[in-house]
């Protein structure tokens, strides 16, 4: 994952400095597709440093074939004022869909890592609202299917992420620095 985002790094950088318009002015599916990329570049990181199959793998797995939703609602209401038709996988990452618990995880750890970016991580009732959702959603769009994970797997996934996210909102206490011993005192 990080050679992935370390290439999409690289790529936005260059996009910004060639150009003043960020994803969020571009058309709706042309910025889906600078944010699909991604994976690809990832993709061809892992090869390039010979990454073994087992973990370049990760790289498509942790999207899946989940919607790119943001951009997928702009073009719909852009659709509607201008009457055309938007295809929805224009608007899906390339897949494969997760095939193990491991690659789930990954999944559902990208997007809680997300999520922690988003929404006010002192508040346990909240972040679990929201890790909820997240496997709801990742369920229901079967994102999930090809997985052997248990609904108890879920939610000791769904604890687990709870529990970090909580941690890392914790501060640290900040101790006061110890003078240097000073001499005793000549007399």
């Amino acid at each position: 994952m990080m050679l992935a985002s370390s290439r999409s790094r690289s790529t936005s950088s260059r996009t910004r400095s060639t150009s003043t318009t960020s994803t969020t002015a571009l058309l709706p599916k042309r910025s889906a597709g600078i944010i699909r990329q991604h994976v690809q570049d990832g993709i061809e990181l892992a090869r390039e440093y010979k990454l073994p199959d087992r973990i370049w793998k990760f790289i498509p797995m942790h999207h899946g074939t989940i919607l790119i939703k943001h951009f997928y609602a702009k073009a719909i209401d852009e659709a509607i004022e201008k009457e055309l038709l938007v295809d929805e996988q224009d608007f899906r990452y390339p897949g494969p869909k997760p095939d193990s618990k491991e690659t789930a995880i990954v999944m559902l750890a990208d997007a809680a890592e997300a999520l922690s970016r988003l929404v006010d991580t002192s508040q346990r009732e909240e972040i679990v609202r929201a890790v909820e959702k997240i496997i709801t959603d990742r369920t229901a769009d079967g994102q999930l299917n090809d997985t052997p994970l248990t609904l108890n797997d879920l939610d000791i996934i769904k604890e687990s992420f709870v529990k970090s996210l909580l941690g890392s909102s914790h501060q640290r206490v900040r101790y006061k620095d110890v003078p240097p011993p000073q001499e005793p005192a000549r007399s």
